[in-house]
């Protein structure tokens, strides 16, 4: 599990540390020569009065430059004006902004919180001695970029990984015998805080939510979204909650008998209607069906479909309205790298996602996706599969994946 990423962590790590223990060295042999006499050629001073009148002068062109601009109003045409109302009055565009807003500011708090546990982390270590140079610094950084970006993870996380080590690294003096515990730690930090940048109590939501609770699975086909209700429906019946499938999926008639067969082996109710039904109207009818039964929670598939796919996206969205779902989940594969994280970006923009559940994460030999689809969307990562058996879906949970990266086996 996540060999290539290990291998990669690994690789900064014993280069970063050779690097360090090379500049320990050259700062001790220095120290140990002996004191060399000073020479008389001391004629520097007269440099310094040639250079002041260069400096003055460019001093002087920056403020000729800095002039400000007079401030003229902006002329508005009557077509300007209503091409302005046109757009404010789509609301999709303005949830989209708010989306991008919401996004900006939980990445400006994700940095600040990152750089304040890491710098607290190092000030423990910090001790007198080098620093590493920046021009080093920045050759490793790249060759780690090159490698997290071989492993599949997005660009933004390692832009966020990268600031967080340089902003860090650079402030650490060499210490003999720690240079190595150091740079795990940072790591560690950096990374952890990209996995618990969302959190979510998945029970605490069950038992203040009003019952019944509409859970609503979207994502692409093949990605393990209906054996992620299955799992979901026997991890709900293990906590002593009662639940009802809800075959949304009506394009496939495979998808509805496969979810009917997962049903079966669980012991849980499903609703179905027969292949091209309305699959609005199929929740509907779950939602009161767990009205008059009094089931505590509803499981609504939802027909795997391209997030390029305008159409059957809108679809989604039409769902979405009619369901009125508590919670929606998106389901991705952790064998897709970077597509997965494209995929979450799609429906969170349609939909509205809630969290995110990754599978097949056991197989997944790159760990990319782990890092980088939840991050990507500012949504919290729920659960991740390991194995094909109903009760291999477990909570995910930060320093379980952190152990596994940086497992030294």
């Amino acid at each position: 599990m996540f060999k290539f990423l290990k291998k990669r962590l690994k690789k900064f790590e014993d280069k970063l540390e050779d690097e360090l223990e090379q500049e320990l060295k050259k700062d001790e042999q220095h120290a140990n020569q002996p004191v060399a006499k000073p020479t008389e050629k001391q004629p520097s001073t007269p440099s310094k009065k040639t250079e002041e009148p260069s400096t003055e002068k460019q001093e002087v062109k920056k403020k000729e430059t800095e002039i400000e601009k007079p401030n003229i109003p902006e002329k508005i045409s009557p077509r300007e004006r209503r091409r302005r109302r046109m757009e404010a009055k789509k609301q999709r565009d303005e949830e989209l902004d708010k989306q991008i807003q919401d996004s900006l500011e939980e990445e400006i708090n994700r940095t600040y919180q990152t750089r304040k546990s890491i710098g607290q982390t190092i000030q423990k270590e910090k001790t007198s001695g080098k620093k590493i140079s920046e021009e080093k610094l920045d050759d490793l950084l790249w060759e780690l970029e090159i490698g997290l970006l071989e492993s599949d993870v997005a660009y933004n996380v390692i832009e966020s990984i990268k600031k967080d080590i340089k902003e860090e690294l650079r402030k650490v003096p060499i210490k003999r015998g720690a240079i190595n515990e150091t740079i795990e730690n940072v790591l560690r930090h950096a990374i952890s805080h990209v996995l618990e940048s969302n959190t979510f109590d998945f029970e605490h939501f069950l038992e203040k939510q009003e019952k019944p609770v509409v859970i609503m699975f979207v994502g692409v086909n093949g990605s393990g979204k209906t054996l992620s209700i299955a799992k979901m429906a026997t991890l709900l019946k293990e906590k002593g909650y009662s639940s009802v499938m809800a075959a949304g999926d009506t394009f496939r008639a495979g998808a509805i008998e496969q979810l009917g067969i997962h049903a079966e082996n669980v012991g849980v109710k499903i609703i179905k209607h027969g292949p091209g039904a309305d699959p609005a109207a199929v929740a509907y009818d779950a939602i009161e069906h767990a009205k008059a039964k009094h089931k505590d929670v509803i499981l609504l598939d939802t027909a795997g479909r391209m997030q390029t796919n305008v159409n059957l996206m809108d679809e989604m969205a039409k769902i979405k309205r009619v369901a009125q779902p508590d919670l929606i989940l998106f389901v991705g594969d952790a064998l897709a790298g970077n597509d997965a994280v494209e995929q979450a970006k799609r429906f969170n923009e349609i939909v509205g996602v809630d969290g995110v559940i990754l599978t097949k994460v056991d197989t997944d030999a790159k760990g990319g996706s782990a890092l980088s689809v939840a991050y990507t969307i500012g949504k919290p990562l729920l659960f991740i599969g390991v194995g094909q058996k109903y009760d291999e879906q477990i909570p995910f949970d930060a320093q379980w994946m952190i152990n596994n990266i940086f497992d030294k086996s």
